[in-house]
């Protein structure tokens, strides 16, 4: 037998080894099938959790009978891979004919070996058989064990908290027991408790009849004494208090205050008033006033018709007056007046003419004047139309003090105290410069010029922070931002100020009178005097009749009043003066 025919013949075996034991292996997986089947129909019935058990179970023999399936085929592939190798043992057998008889002594030991190999596969097979069925059993049982010993304990659990719930209602009912018989406790102690209150009641009642009796006043009497007798000591420790704060607040804040505002002041050196609503101007010859007048007076006739302004022309040498409510139609009127002086040549036509070259050149020097002061305050970027207006107030006085000018000075001193504040001095100069821009229009729109200036303002575009200074710089809105406050400090620090304003003599007089009235109308004082021009009161008291808290709350309250009733620039300082005297006469 030659070494071809030999491996062909052991192929052969193994083949045939392969497809008994793959036979031996179906028939064992179907018996453990049918014994796992037949298990669950003699258990007891099953709740959920045994069900999903069991379907677990049926998922791993459905893998088994998967991989059953995969064998089935692997065998059908060996199958097919025989029939291929029979067929090239058919075509070779013809070369291996010289070689059988070897080849059948080489079969028989062969075929020994294989009876020896397949006697083993089989006991192997049986014995893996075997196992797999045992442990399949094992594993049933030890699940079926475990299920049932959770079912158990589920229902011992269920049992403990069956027994807790019973104890915890019988805990329940002990304690509305309790709570029922401490209601009856509270009851009986508030009925105790009101009788005792009725018996108190009655004894402080027969005591207080007997305390009315023996000092002679009755209850509302003696609560009305004491309650004066109360107030009057509250009114002194409050004025001592008072006095404490004021003094300890001036000491930190009002040197400070007054050192910024002062240093404002002082930085801006602006000229004293000196401006009225009457312009003079100056003849050549006193012989000017009848060319002036013209004859029949046409000249002056025409003059006040075009101009609008009162000419009046009086025994004052060589001088006219022009007087109008109007300061730029006054300035108006004195220009034109003046180029027809030095021109000689006057009649209606003429000062018709000259009116109008006046008229250009007022309103450009207003417009210098606005770009002027915009340049020393520092802001370039405005809306031209505000430029005119601000140019009108070049000829626009109050109190005498010319209204450009204190624009010009209080965005000085606005700017100073936010620097020193370390705020923003660009926004706050701008909201000071612009405050009275409202003045431009007083004459033309109804209301307040605060509020005026501020639709002025929004209406060409201004931020609302600076609207909101304009309006509130009078407190027609109430001041919100540290730019509204600050724009009125520095207004006040403007208008008040020594020499800025004039004031008329009928409003001082009436002023100071109303001062020492307010002064004088209250009790223990003796004299009243209005000292520096109304801005220092001193107030002489009866010291028999106001001792020293007295007199700082006397102060407090003429201040106070004087603040609500009176209209003043800067402020006004009232000293209450106490002076005890004694006088002993040497014989």
């Amino acid at each position: 037998m030659t070494a071809n025919e030999l491996l062909v013949l052991i192929a052969l075996v193994l083949v045939v080894v392969a497809v008994v034991a793959v036979v031996v292996a179906v028939v064992l997986v179907r018996r453990m099938q049918t014994s796992v089947r037949t298990t669950p129909a003699t258990l007891p019935e099953e709740d959920p959790a045994v069900a999903a058990e069991r379907k677990r179970h049926e998922a791993a023999l459905a893998s088994v009978r998967k991989a059953a399936d995969d064998a089935a085929e692997e065998l059908e592939r060996i199958r097919s891979q025989t029939v291929a190798v029979q067929a090239d043992v058919a075509a070779a057998r013809a070369e291996v004919t010289a070689a059988r008889t070897e080849a059948e002594r080489v079969l028989g030991a062969a075929r020994k070996e294989a009876d020896d190999l397949l006697d083993r596969a089989r006991r192997r097979s049986e014995q893996e058989a075997e196992q797999t069925v045992a442990a399949a059993r094992r594993t049933g049982e030890q699940e079926q064990a475990q299920i049932l010993a959770s079912a158990k304990d589920r229902i011992t659990d269920l049992e403990r908290r069956e027994q807790r719930t019973d104890e915890r209602e019988q805990r329940l009912s002990e304690e509305a027991e309790r709570l029922a018989d401490r209601d009856r406790r509270l009851v009986a102690a508030e009925a105790e408790l009101a009788e005792r209150a009725s018996a108190v009641a009655e004894v402080a009642e027969a005591r207080q009849r007997e305390l009315e009796r023996v000092a002679g006043l009755t209850a509302e009497a003696a609560k009305a004494e004491l309650v004066e007798s109360i107030e009057t000591q509250a009114k002194r420790e409050a004025a001592i208090l008072v006095r404490d704060i004021e003094s300890d607040a001036r000491s930190t804040a009002e040197q400070r205050a007054r050192s910024l505002v002062v240093d404002a002041i002082q930085r801006v050196a602006s000229e004293q008033t000196a401006e009225s609503v009457v312009s003079v101007l100056h003849l050549p010859s006193d012989e000017m006033k009848g060319r002036i007048i013209g004859r029949e007076g046409r000249n002056i006739r025409a003059f006040e018709s075009v101009t609008g302004v009162n000419l009046i022309i009086d025994d004052t040498p060589e001088a006219v007056l022009l007087s109008c409510f109007d300061p730029v139609r006054r300035e108006i009127g004195r220009l034109t007046l003046e180029k027809l002086v030095l021109d000689g040549r006057i009649h209606p036509h003429r000062i018709e003419e000259v009116h109008e070259s006046a008229r250009q050149e007022v309103q450009r020097l207003c417009i210098r004047a606005a770009e002027d002061a915009l340049v020393e305050v520092g802001i370039t970027e405005i809306h031209p139309e505000l430029v005119t207006h601000l140019g009108r107030l070049r000829y626009r006085t109050s109190y005498g003090q010319n209204v450009l000018k204190h624009l010009v000075e209080t965005a000085h001193i606005a700017g100073i105290m936010a620097a020193e504040l370390r705020l923003d001095p660009v926004l706050i100069k701008r909201c000071a410069f612009l405050h009275d821009v409202g003045k431009a229009l007083t004459h033309e729109v109804e209301g307040s010029h605060a509020l005026i200036g501020a639709d002025l303002a929004r209406k060409y575009g201004e931020d609302e922070g600076v609207v909101h200074a304009i309006e509130a710089h009078h407190n027609e809105v109430a001041p919100q931002t540290i730019e509204a406050v600050l724009t009125q400090a520095a207004d006040a620090c403007s208008g008040g100020r020594p020499g800025a304003r004039r004031e008329s003599l009928e409003a001082y007089v009436k002023r100071l009178e109303r001062i020492e009235e307010i002064a004088g109308g209250k009790a223990g004082v003796d004299k009243v005097f209005a000292m520096q021009a109304g801005r220092e009161i001193r107030v002489m008291v009866r010291p028999e009749e106001v001792d020293e808290i007295g007199s700082a709350v006397l102060a407090r309250d003429v201040a106070k009043q004087i603040e609500e009733e009176l209209t003043y620039p800067g402020q006004i300082r009232v000293t209450v003066v106490r002076e005890s005297r004694a006088t002993e006469i040497a014989r």
